[in-house]
């Protein structure tokens, strides 16, 4: 939009003074075509009046010298006829239409429009006698090159001052336009970082800018309020809500489990059903508190060494053994000096673990690689379809083909809030020849 206002504004600035450049340049090469006409008209009239003199007496040698010294001092050609079209003194200047003009007993009224390309010269007729007789004609070719050089001068001074013109007017555009944008800027820096996550951000208010925008910034900070304001008491809603479930539950499942000596065979299979159900909502409050706190924004706990990291993933290598898959960790650094990693670096691996343990099939493997500051959890199990990536990073959602798997839909979507909070970016991608890899891209130190 800023370079839109700044184009509008200097094409119009321009056009403008073009509008003022070009009539005033014009103004002023009529006004210096004017007077070389009248300078050079003024010397036709005094070689128009001796040679009339010189032609009544019959004696033109002193008409011929004057002519002479006014062609050595002036370098124009004058050239003096009778009206017969004999030459009297002079040559090199005779020109047949403002001859004949004049001639006829009219004086030379206009010359061409001097400007600094041309012309080269401009002709200047005067009849020769008194009243309407006629004896001849004084005809002279103006050299124009002072008069060019005069009209080059003037017309380079109004282009200079025309780009400085235009030169200030950009400069004040652009002062301008940042102006009247600045409240847009904020705005988009504003929302960017909103959509990055960071709700707390506010344009900065008392700005500068025009009066609307800065209502606009006041009006968008009192929404970003209220959207901030009902986030939070969802978030503390799920929280509350998942802590105060926590309690019915506990109580449910031991009174559940109490009423196991007094059941009957028949009623073994949905009792062991129902405890399973409980089990699962048990499962799923945990998830929804942890999804709360995280995307609370609570303090990040302190960053975990990668040491650290490759001893908590050998934790599950037994569960792995147990369900008859392989789990293979492979840190590129893991010395003294290696930099630590965000501590939700090894909640997503968990998470990403406890996944591929409930889909790869026995006989299986799982991967765990850090190199070049990414951390892949790669599987050969089913996979998902590529259009699914996108879609099992959200809440609750279950693959098609799996949803008798136990679970409650959300440690993806827990692994990005966590990915997001720590500056990470996690993705999913497609393994080969099949499977799925998770990839957490670690921030840059």
């Amino acid at each position: 939009m800023q370079l839109r206002i700044l184009a509008v504004y200097t094409v119009l600035i321009a056009c403008l003074v073009a509008a003022l450049a070009v009539p005033f340049s014009l103004a002023y090469s009529s006004h210096r075509t004017g007077q070389l006409l009248l300078e050079r008209r003024a010397d036709a009239t005094r070689f128009a009046e001796l040679a009339d003199q010189a032609m009544r007496e019959g004696d033109t040698s002193g008409l011929v010298q004057e002519v002479s010294r006014y062609h050595e001092l002036y370098g124009t050609e004058v050239e003096i006829r009778d009206r017969d079209g004999k030459r009297v003194a002079g040559g090199g200047a005779w020109s047949a239409d403002p001859a004949e003009r004049a001639l006829s007993g009219r004086t030379t009224a206009s010359l061409p429009l001097v400007t600094p390309f041309g012309p080269a010269s401009a002709v200047v007729a005067e009849p020769v006698g008194r009243d309407t007789q006629v004896f001849g004609v004084v005809v002279m070719k103006v050299p124009t090159a002072a008069a060019r050089r005069d009209v080059a001068l003037v017309w380079a001074a109004v282009a200079a001052g025309s780009v400085v013109a235009v030169l200030c007017a950009l400069i004040a555009a652009r002062r301008l336009a940042r102006w009247i944008l600045r409240p847009v800027t904020e705005l988009d820096l504003t929302t960017r970082a909103i959509a990055e996550g960071r709700m707390d951000a506010r344009v900065r208010a008392g700005g500068r800018g025009p009066a609307e925008l800065r209502l606009l910034e006041r009006r968008f900070n009192a929404m970003a309020d209220a959207v901030s304001a009902a986030l939070e008491r969802q978030r503390a809603f799920v929280a509350d809500a998942s802590h105060e479930l926590r309690t019915p539950l506990t109580v449910l499942s031991l009174r559940l489990e109490n009423l196991e000596p007094h059941l009957t065979p028949d009623g073994t299979e949905e009792f062991a059903e129902a405890l399973a159900e409980v089990d699962r909502l048990g499962r799923l409050m945990e998830d929804l508190l942890e999804l709360a706190r995280v995307e609370a924004g609570t303090a990040a706990p302190e960053p975990i060494a990668r040491t650290a990291l490759r001893a908590r993933l050998a934790i599950w290598h037994d569960v792995y053994a147990a369900r008859k898959l392989t789990l293979a960790v492979e840190f590129e650094d893991i010395g003294p000096s290696a930099a630590p990693l965000p501590a939700a670096a090894a909640r997503i691996a968990d998470i990403a673990l406890d996944n591929a343990a409930k889909f790869v099939p026995p006989g299986g493997t799982v991967t765990v690689r850090l190199e070049a500051g990414v951390l892949r959890i790669a599987d050969d199990g089913p996979g998902l379809e590529a259009e699914q990536f996108e879609a099992a990073l959200g809440r609750f959602w279950r693959s098609p083909g799996h949803g008798n798997v136990p679970g409650s839909g959300l440690g993806l979507a827990i692994a990005s809030e966590l990915a997001r909070a720590a500056g990470c970016e996690l993705s999913l991608r497609p393994a080969a020849p099949h499977g799925l890899v998770v990839e957490l891209r670690l921030p840059e130190a």
